[in-house]
């Protein structure tokens, strides 16, 4: 347990494009902290030019991020405040932060959120598509063959999907979509969201697939994609168990990845835990 009351990780939603977007208490937050932990310093160190700030910045990027947050957590632990940013948007969601905020939880060392922008919310709303209820994706493994076992695990939710997507592999990833969801599938291309660029195109993932055949992607992109209808999302209990196992492995309790997926699939919930827990 921590007993300095001082030490403080604050996470920090930034921009994801337009640095106009980044909150006075962000502002405030980053000048008062100790140490700024960014995924990117390089690309931290422009957001805090462009505010006039100058604070220690210290690295905690994905491949490392075990290692970087012990160091940051020996700094907490020594009584500084630290704010958690990444390169664009809430650090956590597909981006570092997430090893760093659990040690400090275990630790007791107090987490506090400065809510900012999110890609995939900012594309749901301006995706043109009337949403309920959507599940976040975040990105798609780069193997094929687990590409698809993550579709065919979702294709038939009724919720809308939100994927993020590189612009090297945005073609690829429309074509995918394409083949295991069905070409009539309703989406939305959302590209460069807040930036002087922004884009948002709809149409079927048929008619989308085919627009990077003669234009070079540039960006970032969010994609929307509709939810199955009514016919089509009927789910079998290893289609539910296998969307529990996602759930788990995202870091779910067993219990509550079975409830999430049998409300989702419709299966009772029993014979999900039934077959995860042989």
């Amino acid at each position: 347990m921590n007993n300095n009351e001082t030490a403080k990780l604050y996470v920090v939603g930034t921009p994801i494009g337009n640095l106009g977007d980044l909150s006075p208490r962000g502002v405030e937050t980053l000048e008062k902290v100790d140490y700024i932990a960014a995924e990117d310093t390089r690309v931290t160190l422009k957001l805090l030019t462009h505010f006039g700030i100058k604070k220690p910045l210290l690295s905690c990027f994905s491949p490392k991020e075990q290692e970087k947050s012990e160091k940051l957590l020996s700094l907490l632990s020594e009584g500084n405040s630290i704010a958690l940013v990444s390169d664009a948007g809430m650090p956590c969601i597909s981006d570092p932060g997430g090893v760093l905020v659990k040690k400090c939880r275990e630790h007791g060392i107090p987490v506090e959120v400065i809510p900012g922008c999110n890609a995939a919310v900012a594309a749901v709303a301006v995706s043109g598509m009337e949403i309920d209820r959507w599940v976040f994706e975040g990105f798609l493994p780069v193997q094929k063959k687990e590409r698809q076992e993550r579709l065919e695990t979702v294709k038939k939710l009724p919720h809308a999907l939100v994927y993020y997507e590189a612009p090297h592999k945005i073609k690829q990833t429309l074509y995918d979509l394409t083949e295991v969801f069905g070409g009539e599938r309703e989406a939305a291309i959302c590209r460069e969201l807040t930036k002087l660029h922004e884009e948002v195109i709809r149409g079927t993932l048929s008619e989308l697939s085919k627009i990077y055949d003669e234009e070079q992607p540039r960006g970032e992109f969010v994609l929307v994609v509709s939810g199955a209808k009514s016919a089509d999302n009927e789910f079998t209990l290893e289609q539910a168990v296998a969307l529990a196992k996602q759930l788990t492995d995202g870091g779910e309790k067993l219990s509550e990845a079975c409830r999430q997926a049998s409300k989702a699939t419709g299966i009772s919930k029993r014979e999900i835990y039934s077959m995860l827990s042989k």
